[in-house]
Order: C-alpha cells, then sequence, then structure tokens
C-alpha cells in the first residue's frame, strides 16, 4: 500500500466497545462457514470474560490498525495455553473491505511474525478460503522459519509456529 501510513495500537479496556463493535464484522464474515446464528438482539454471540482478557492477562492484547489515521481492523493477540507451546498466538486477524487487497493486512500480519525475539503461532480454519490465501501468501514470504504443527485441541484449525531468525 504505497504512500499510506498504518498503524498497530494497542488499546486499553476504555476501547471495549469499539472492539466488540468491530468484532460483530468479524463474526458476520465467517458467519456461513462457520454456521453461526445470531442471538435474539441481532448481534453475534461474543464471551465477554475472553474479550476481558485482552486488557487483563500478561501478553494479550487487542490493536487497532489504523490506515492513515482511519480505522481499517483489529488484531487480538493472546498468550497460548496449550500445552508445551511457548508461543504467542495471533488470535483474530480483521480488516475492514475497505482496506483489503492493498497490503494493510500482510504489513501488520508480516510487522508483528517478525518483529519480536519469540515465537508465534498462527492459526486458521481450512473451510475459511480467504483466510488459507491470505495466510499461505503471509508465511511462503516471512524471512524467518515457518513450520505446520499438528495441535490436538482442534482438528479443523492449521496451525503455524512462526520462529525467529538465529544468528
Amino acid at each position: 500500500m504505497s504512500g499510506a501510513a498504518i498503524e498497530l495500537v494497542q488499546t486499553g479496556p476504555e476501547h471495549a466497545e469499539l472492539i466488540r463493535n468491530l468484532y460483530q464484522f468479524y463474526a458476520y464474515e465467517s458467519s456461513d462457514w462457520e454456521q453461526e446464528d445470531v442471538e435474539v438482539d441481532g448481534r453475534f454471540y461474543i464471551h465477554e470474560e475472553h474479550l476481558a482478557r485482552y486488557w487483563q492477562d500478561p501478553q494479550w492484547s487487542a490493536n487497532l490498525i489504523l490506515v492513515d489515521g482511519f480505522i481499517a481492523g483489529f488484531l487480538l493477540i493472546e498468550r497460548s495455553e496449550l500445552p508445551g507451546l511457548d508461543a504467542l498466538e495471533l488470535a483474530d486477524l480483521f480488516v475492514l473491505k475497505k482496506y483489503r487487497r492493498l497490503g494493510v493486512g500482510r504489513a501488520v500480519a508480516t510487522q508483528v511474525l517478525t518483529g519480536g525475539q519469540g515465537a508465534w503461532l498462527v492459526r486458521f480454519y481450512g473451510q475459511d478460503e480467504t483466510a488459507l490465501a491470505f495466510w499461505r501468501a503471509v508465511l511462503d514470504e516471512l524471512p524467518c522459519p515457518v513450520r505446520a504443527i499438528e495441535l490436538e485441541d482442534d482438528a479443523q484449525l492449521l496451525s503455524f509456529l512462526v520462529t525467529p531468525v538465529t544468528h
């Protein structure tokens, strides 16, 4: 995305409603293959206790993606709680349609996955054709080791471990 300023801004608990609102678009887009229905209030379900953890738990964060100062999406990061896996997880990455196919998601994912010293876990559902194409392209271009891993918690999730380059 030439010329546009892409920023990743960590939010605080005062932004919970904003993240919750953006999450409705994310849930809507995956509702066809996840077979999710809306609740009686017309919204998709959000597990409030889980959402609160993004501002309570160490190494968890809810981040806004800004393009030229405008909200373009969000990125949720969690500390993996899977046994024997010491990694942060790129839990949810969502880019509004207006900003798709401009390199915004790729720029954010690449920045995050290559910007630290630790390992990252990337997981997505194989049924989500858009995510599958996106992550295959991003992971293939990373300048650091990426390997597919088998995890037993959800057979439908494709899982990849991204590790930092060692010198």
